[in-house]
């Protein structure tokens, strides 16, 4: 593979945060049962999405992923270089594939072929988040063995030098077994500074009380920042500090295709161009106010709002999204 020239710095003044993102790459293969004869393939999978969308807002991005050397894996691998993503590709199992059914009102449903495996590129991969200012990791890798334990350990490697985002992305199709997820998303939630979860995520790993009354919970075990994410209804951010919510963006959605996974590309840059991130950043994000998170969520949620603008998995660039927002000081 050709080497990645560092992408250039955000338009918006961001730092060039050196972000390591752990999880999956494979094709979603999109089919509209209006439209049978209009069949769509396109890279996917949750932590990819979110290496592109970081990547396309200035963000210097590495992915540690799988993918193998057959016509999707070709594919993918095109996708994340033309988007400046640099690749640590640690597997050597067929690409993964998820199918996806549009349904009236243009949300997906999915099902798979995966598989989550990179011991192939364990050191890279540890020198890589050794030498990040923030890693991010979610969906399958985090759930699906033999790589669920090699993601958790370049978590906690990282931890010590660098802030941690994850996004659990539940896929109950892959991993059934609701207790079993929900472990694993506490041992992620408890090593991680901020979270991001859909409502939908947390119904089927709590079914028994409310998205709200988690989010309480998993804030007690140690991030500073936990946002959920609830489709039309728009975002919610919490903290210790308070909470902050807003409406959905009011566009005309094409699918939602990918839309989360904009939000925390979003949610991960506008912390960066806050400061709020890295080792140096940890005492910031814990200590940011309401205005700024506010600006952050809105950040975000116009991020998520674009891509449900338009077909597939496409996060916008800086200079679609435009600025943080960011209030003036005190």
């Amino acid at each position: 593979m050709p080497a990645i020239e560092p992408t250039p710095k955000s338009r918006l003044g961001a730092p060039n945060t050196v972000l390591t993102i752990v999880g999956e790459s494979l094709v979603d293969i999109i089919s509209d049962p209006h439209r049978p004869s209009a069949v769509q393939v396109h890279p996917g999978g949750s932590p990819l999405n979110v290496a592109v969308g970081a990547a396309r807002l200035g963000l210097q991005t590495t992915l540690v992923t799988h993918f193998a050397a057959d016509p999707y894996g070709l594919l993918i691998e095109e996708h994340l270089v033309s988007n400046g993503v640099n690749v640590i590709n640690g597997g050597t199992k067929p690409t993964s594939r998820a199918i996806a059914t549009l349904g009236p009102d243009g949300a997906a449903e999915y099902t798979f072929a995966i598989t989550w495996e990179i011991n192939g590129g364990s050191l890279p991969a540890l020198a890589a988040v050794e030498a990040s200012t923030h890693v991010h990791a979610g969906s399958i890798a985090t759930v699906l063995p033999p790589g669920d334990q090699a993601t958790l350990v370049l978590v906690e490697a990282a931890r010590e030098h660098a802030t941690i985002s994850y996004d659990p992305n539940c896929r109950p199709a892959i991993s059934p077994d609701a207790a079993w997820a929900r472990g694993q998303a506490e041992r992620f939630v408890a090593a991680s500074d901020v979270v991001k979860a859909s409502d939908e995520d947390l119904s089927w790993l709590y079914p028994d009380r409310s998205p709200e009354e988690t989010l309480e919970a998993w804030l007690e075990l140690g991030p500073a920042i936990l946002a959920l994410t609830r489709g039309a209804s728009g975002p919610v951010i919490v903290s210790r500090d308070g909470r902050v919510e807003m409406a959905a963006e009011a566009i005309t959605v094409a699918d939602t295709v990918g839309a989360g996974d904009s939000f925390m590309a979003g949610l991960v840059s506008g912390l960066a161009q806050l400061g709020a991130l890295g080792l140096r950043g940890r005492d910031r994000l814990q200590t940011l106010n309401l205005d700024e998170l506010h600006a952050v969520a809105a950040y975000a949620n116009r991020a998520a709002g674009i891509t449900c603008s338009r077909q597939g998995a496409n996060p916008p660039r800086a200079a679609e999204l435009g600025p943080l927002t960011a209030p003036s000081p005190a």
